[in-house]
């Protein structure tokens, strides 16, 4: 039995393709505006520019932001197979950017008492990667 085996018969864990330009510019102190221009389907750079805002104090910035990052996560999520529902494993490193922002859009969200987009990012969150929740 494989780890991520879905007992319940539900749908394989869905696994990004890596992207390692954005997260190479970023680990090597690229300034995130910069890498978010040169990359903007990157959803980790989105997440590097939506906790950078968060923790300037810049939360309608940083809900923006994770926002953005989110939409474009969930296209590559749809190319790559996910339909919907279903696991999205953050122990697979190339998932993390768009984990990062579904975080970051709830922390944001409840931040600014939008409570129902708080309450629906977290239950992705819980579905995505229970680990997380």
């Amino acid at each position: 039995m494989s780890l991520h085996e879905n007992l319940l018969g539900g749908p394989p864990p869905t696994e990004l393709p890596d992207d390692p330009e954005p997260r190479t510019e970023l680990e090597g102190g690229a300034d995130a505006y910069d890498v978010a221009r040169r990359h903007p389907t990157s959803s980790l750079a989105w997440s590097a520019l939506a906790d950078q805002a968060w923790a300037e104090g810049r939360v309608v910035e940083s809900y923006a932001f994770a926002r953005v990052g989110y939409h474009r996560g969930l296209d590559a999520l749809r190319r790559n197979g996910w339909k919907g529902h279903g696991p999205v494993p953050w122990s697979h490193e190339p998932n993390r950017g768009f984990l990062r922002c579904l975080i970051a859009l709830q922390r944001a969200a409840a931040a600014i008492g939008e409570t129902d987009e708080a309450d629906r990012c977290a239950a992705f969150i819980a579905d995505c990667d229970p680990s997380l929740a």
